[in-house]
C-alpha cells in the first residue's frame, strides 16, 4: 500500500511538473498573445494596417540586432557594442554616399550603393572581430571588452562628423550613388525589404544552429567550455565568429536606419543592446550560456516590440517605458532560472519512475 501511495504521488508530481515546465516553455507566445489583446482594447487603431506594418519594422530590426545577440549570449558572452556599432555604421555609410574617400592628393574616390553596403558590413564585423580578440586572445572579460568598444565606436561615430549629422543621402547619378533609400524604404510583395532581410538572416541562423556543425559547436561552447575544447572543438574560432556575426548584425541595422531617414546621425542605436538582450532573453536564451532558439528570439523581440509601440500609442511617457523594460528583463531571467530548477526535477522524476 505504501508503495503504491509513493508510486502515485511520484507521477502526480512529475505530471505537474511537466506541466509547469511546458507552460513555461511556452512563456513568450503567452506573453505575445497578452499584450497583443491587451493593446488591441487599450490602443485606438493598434491593429491597423499601417500600425502593424510599422510595428513590424520595429521588430525587424531588434530582431536582426536579438539574433545576433542570441549566439553571443549561447557561448556565454555578452555583446553591449551592438547600439554603437549601429551608429558608427550609418556613419561610415553616410560619408562614403556623401564624400568618399578623398586621397589628400587631389583624388576623391567614390563608391556606388553595392560597395558602400559591402564596406559598411565589413566594418561591422571587423569591430566584431575586434571582440572576439580581446576576448579571446587577451583574455578580457565579454562585459569589459564589449563595453569598452561600446565607446570606443561611440566616440569614432561622433568624431567622423564633429557629433553632426550626415543629411541627404540621396546621392548623385554621375558618381552612382544613388538608389541608397531603397534598403529602408523599398519593398517586395508588399513586404517592407527590412522584413524581407530579418527572414534571410533568421532563416540561416537557424539552419547554422540546427544543422551545421558550428551550430553544435556554439551550444556546446556555452554549455561547458572546457569539455568543448577537450573534445577538439575550438573555442576561440567558434567565439570569434559569433561576435562577427554579433558585428554584422549590428551594421545590417545601422545601413537599414540610415537608409530609411536619409540621413545618418552618430548617436543612433543608443540603448538598442538593451533591446536585443531583452529580446534574446524573452526568448528562452539563457544568460548562463548553452540554450537558446533563433525562433523564440524572434517571438521575443515581437513581444518588445509590441509592448514599446503599444506603450507608445498609450501616450505612456518614454520614462516608464523604460522602467517596464527592465522590469520585462528581470522578470524574463527569473523565470529561465525558474525553467532550468523545473527542468532539473522533472530528470529527476522521470529517472524516479523509470526506475
Amino acid at each position: 500500500m505504501a508503495i503504491t501511495q509513493t508510486i502515485g504521488n511520484s507521477r502526480t508530481a512529475w505530471n505537474g511538473s511537466a506541466v509547469a515546465l511546458g507552460l513555461m516553455k511556452l512563456r513568450t507566445f503567452i506573453a505575445l498573445f497578452a499584450v497583443l489583446i491587451f493593446f488591441s482594447i487599450a490602443a485606438p487603431n493598434f491593429l491597423s494596417t499601417a500600425n502593424l506594418v510599422l510595428m513590424s519594422k520595429h521588430v525587424a530590426l531588434n530582431a536582426i540586432l536579438a539574433i545576433g545577440m542570441t549566439f553571443v549570449i549561447v557561448t556565454g558572452g555578452i555583446d553591449l557594442s551592438i547600439g554603437s556599432i549601429v551608429g558608427l555604421c550609418g556613419m561610415v555609410a553616410g560619408g562614403l554616399l556623401l564624400y568618399g574617400i578623398d586621397l589628400q592628393i587631389g583624388w576623391t574616390i567614390y563608391f556606388n550603393v553595392v560597395e558602400v553596403i559591402l564596406i559598411t558590413l565589413a566594418v561591422g564585423v571587423m569591430i566584431g572581430a575586434i571582440n572576439g580578440l580581446l576576448i579571446t586572445r587577451l583574455n578580457v572579460a565579454p562585459f569589459i571588452a564589449t563595453l569598452g568598444t561600446l565607446y570606443m565606436a561611440r566616440g569614432i561615430a561622433l568624431l567622423s562628423s564633429d557629433g553632426r549629422t550626415f543629411p541627404n543621402l540621396v546621392g548623385k547619378p554621375e558618381l552612382g550613388t544613388t538608389g541608397y533609400g531603397i534598403l529602408g524604404s523599398g519593398t517586395l510583395l508588399g513586404l517592407p525589404l527590412s522584413i524581407w532581410i530579418l527572414i534571410a538572416i533568421a532563416a540561416i541562423a537557424s539552419y547554422v544552429a540546427r544543422k551545421t556543425p558550428l551550430g553544435r559547436h556554439i551550444f556546446a561552447v556555452g554549455g561547458n567550455e572546457r569539455a568543448a575544447a577537450l573534445s577538439g572543438i575550438r573555442v576561440r574560432r567558434v567565439k570569434m565568429l559569433v561576435y562577427m556575426f554579433s558585428g554584422f548584425c549590428a551594421a545590417t541595422v545601422g545601413l537599414i536606419i540610415s537608409s530609411e531617414l536619409m540621413a545618418s546621425h552618430p548617436a543612433t542605436g543608443e540603448t538598442f543592446e538593451l533591446n536585443a538582450i531583452a529580446a534574446a532573453v524573452l526568448g528562452g536564451t539563457s544568460m548562463s550560456g548553452g540554450r537558446g532558439s533563433v525562433g523564440g528570439t524572434i517571438i521575443g523581440a515581437f513581444v518588445i516590440g509590441v509592448l514599446s509601440d503599444g506603450l507608445v500609442m498609450m501616450g505612456v511617457s518614454s520614462f516608464w517605458q523604460t522602467v517596464i523594460k527592465g522590469l520585462v528583463i528581470v522578470a524574463a531571467v527569473v523565470v529561465d532560472q525558474a525553467q532550468y530548477r523545473l527542468q532539473q526535477r522533472v530528470a529527476s522524476l522521470q529517472l524516479a519512475r523509470t526506475v
